[in-house]
């Protein structure tokens, strides 16, 4: 063999000579738009009354790319597009598979909705601070998180997000946000070095951080404590991330300190991006490690639960009572995570809606086991999505109560359920999905993680689910009560007419141009959340194939690697 065969042989083995099919190019589209929007929208920073429409017109183009890339993987399966045509694992990949399609469409969901809000909410001032051009560097980061194929890939599209969660966190500089905004950035540094260390370390065992080519070679280190460090590491930084118990401490001083539609986003997006790099990392590149971790997770999911449930429950003002069932809500994902493999009666788990995807799992050769598992980790894909949608959905409608009211103070709010009924009808909805009960879509989810619990005979954290669902009820009902159904305590209180007319004048105040438009987005949340409670079998289908992806990512390795690796 001449020298320059050698060289053409060197480079067909290194490099990607085909052309990119469309499939590909959907791949790196959602995040193509995010860059730019934001970039067009800061060469319009003095067209002001522009950002809204454009901005919208953007968000809507990237759900519907979202969508284009989940039907595209619907039907053919993982897909994956080296950049720069390097071969992985020399060069970044992007891929998708159910998983982070189902995650990504979400993401784009909640964000056009977001959007759609903060055309009432945010002014003209806080948009010439930059409020759209960090959407969607914020949105970009979120996207590219559920879509790399590397883990320093997915280091990069953390600080993306971080960028643009720092520019919306402080928009307004008032001295609240500035503290909760420094606590932020101050734990999101430590997590951020934790993470980039464990990078530093997982490069210098496999040589290597595309995640399908770890996952393969990790096979060979199973039973070597050296992983199961790494596990350990990877935990403690997306934990943080994902405020689960104990490092949740930062999200109650933060999130009650931005705008109403910041907090929004950040509850529906930020954490569950921690929860998807978890799963990603715990249970496709480490499942044996997973295993010896699984029962600390369910430890940390419990006292994540508790603690949310018992921080809601003592709470005096709306939204900081939501950090709390928001760190309540990741305990819950958690708990699904942490189901250790055992072997069980399959008929005992199949439910309604996904019995065709278990029985197509189990005839994959892993049996009840694989059942199992898929279980436990469909509920907590199944919840995490219910998250995304029902705690954006209550951080904007608190957001419109807090207005309409004068306070988000539970003290001073009162005579929302005379006054706006349709409003309060929605809110209550949104209370009892968040509380996990039925017929809304907080119910399925915890139904297959109480049961996946006692099958893996786990019957506290099975009662640790049910505990804090109690408690999230009695908190939620008793903020409702307070907020909606009591009257007005200072109209209530005032000693003649002419004072309870002038403090009529003074908190019914007329909406804001533009607030009708705010509750377009708050009834498209209601409804997703009323259709996945009342018809969940299609969300049930996509969440044990998501499992069962995970589980089994074979298809992930034979997408990125070109060939199925054992």
């Amino acid at each position: 063999m001449t020298a320059t065969q050698s060289m053409e042989e060197m480079i067909r083995q290194a490099m990607v000579l085909d052309q990119s099919s469309l499939a590909g190019w959907l791949l790196i589209l959602p995040i193509l738009i995010c860059f730019l929007f934001g970039a067009g929208l800061l060469m319009l920073r003095r067209q002001m009354s522009w950002h809204p429409p454009v901005a919208v017109s953007g968000l809507v183009l990237l759900l519907l790319a979202d969508l284009a890339l989940f039907v595209e993987v619907y039907r053919n399966g993982t897909i994956s597009m080296a950049m720069g045509g390097w071969r992985p694992p020399f060069g970044i990949v992007f891929v998708a598979d159910m998983t982070s399609v189902l995650f990504l469409s979400v993401a784009g969901f909640v964000g056009l909705a977001c959007g759609i809000y903060a055309i009432a909410s945010i002014d003209e001032e806080e948009r010439r601070y930059g409020f759209y051009p960090f959407l969607f560097i914020l949105m970009a980061g979120v996207s590219g998180s559920f879509l790399t194929g590397d883990i320093f890939n997915l280091y990069v599209w953390f600080e993306v997000m971080l960028i643009g969660s720092f520019g919306l966190l402080i928009l307004g500089s008032e001295r609240e946000q500035l503290d909760g905004a420094t606590k932020y950035c101050f734990l999101n540094l430590i997590g951020a070095t934790v993470f980039l260390l464990t990078i530093g370390y997982l490069y210098g065992i496999f040589g290597s951080l595309n995640m399908a080519d770890i996952a393969v070679k990790a096979a060979a280190f199973e039973g070597n404590g050296t992983l199961l460090t790494v596990g350990a590491l990877f935990l403690v930084s997306f934990s943080m991330k994902a405020a689960a118990f104990p490092l949740n401490f930062w999200l109650p001083a933060s999130y009650h300190t931005p705008r109403f539609v910041v907090s929004a986003l950040f509850a529906g997006l930020l954490t569950k991006v921690g929860i998807y790099a978890l799963m990603r990392v715990q249970l496709m590149l480490f499942p044996p490690e997973r295993v010896g971790l699984g029962i600390l997770i369910a430890w940390m999911a419990g006292l994540t639960m508790m603690a949310g449930a018992l921080g809601a429950l003592a709470q005096s003002d709306l939204r900081r009572m939501l950090n709390y069932v928001v760190i309540a809500g990741i305990g819950t994902i958690l708990a699904g995570m942490s189901i250790p493999p055992f072997l069980e009666s399959t008929s005992a788990i199949v439910t309604t809606g996904a019995a065709g995807v278990l029985r197509e799992g189990s005839q994959q050769g892993n049996g009840p086991m694989l059942i199992t598992l898929a279980t436990g980790l469909a509920g907590s894909i199944y919840y995490a999505i219910h998250s995304i949608v029902v705690m954006t959905a209550l951080y904007l409608a608190a957001g419109v109560a807090a207005f309409r009211n004068g306070s988000s103070s539970l003290h001073e709010m009162g005579g929302l359920w005379r006054r706006n009924p349709v409003f309060s009808a929605m809110f209550l909805v949104l209370f009892l999905a968040v509380a996990g009960l039925p017929p809304f879509s907080g119910f399925w989810p915890k139904m297959l993680l109480v049961r996946a619990s006692l099958a893996a005979e786990l019957p506290w954290l099975a009662a640790a689910i049910l505990v804090s669902g109690l408690l999230l009820t009695i908190a939620c009902m008793r903020a409702f009560a307070l907020a909606f159904w009591r009257p007005l305590p200072a109209l209530a209180a005032a000693q003649d007419v002419g004072e309870a007319r002038q403090i009529a004048e003074e908190t019914f105040r007329a909406p804001p141009p533009g607030t009708p438009l705010a509750l377009v987005p708050l009834v498209a949340l209601c409804v997703f959340v009323v259709v996945a409670g009342i018809w969940p079998e299609w969300l049930a289908e996509f969440t044990f194939q998501a499992a069962i992806d995970l589980l089994q990512p074979s298809g992930y390795l034979s997408s990125v690697l070109g060939e199925v690796a054992p």
